[in-house]
């Protein structure tokens, strides 16, 4: 499986971006999906993952109500992301769980995730 990430870009604060991950290879073989994003200077944070049978859902606090994370029948990831917010600033990946090592309950480590997409970098100027 192959992940390219697109979508990313320079907005003020309050403004929209919706990123998308395309998957390509063998996607049946996918889990759960999921975003992080790491800051300059910051360790690599989780942001949203979703299953890939009941598309259950899951959200760091800072991005409940703010964003949202779906996936399409194509295995193409979205993260619609309203009210953006100056520390929303970072490179944001897409992730894919090949092996299941996501369930049940660690849909926000990175380690349970096997393949990543290569980052889109998200600035949000105040």
């Amino acid at each position: 499986v192959q992940l390219q990430a697109s979508g990313g870009g320079f907005v003020q604060t309050g403004g929209s971006l919706r990123l998308s991950c395309a998957a390509s290879g063998r996607t049946r073989r996918m889990y759960s999906m999921g975003w992080f994003r790491q800051a300059p200077g910051k360790e690599r944070e989780f942001v949203a993952s979703i299953t890939g049978s009941a598309g259950s859902t899951n959200y760091v606090a800072s991005a409940k109500g703010r964003f949202t994370i779906s996936r399409d029948s194509s295995s193409t990831l979205y993260l619609q992301m309203n009210g953006l917010k100056p520390e929303d600033t970072a490179v944001y990946y897409c992730a894919a769980d090949l092996t299941g090592r996501t369930w049940p309950d660690q849909y926000d480590s990175g380690r349970a995730y096997d393949q990543w997409g290569q980052g889109t970098q998200v600035t949000v100027s105040s």
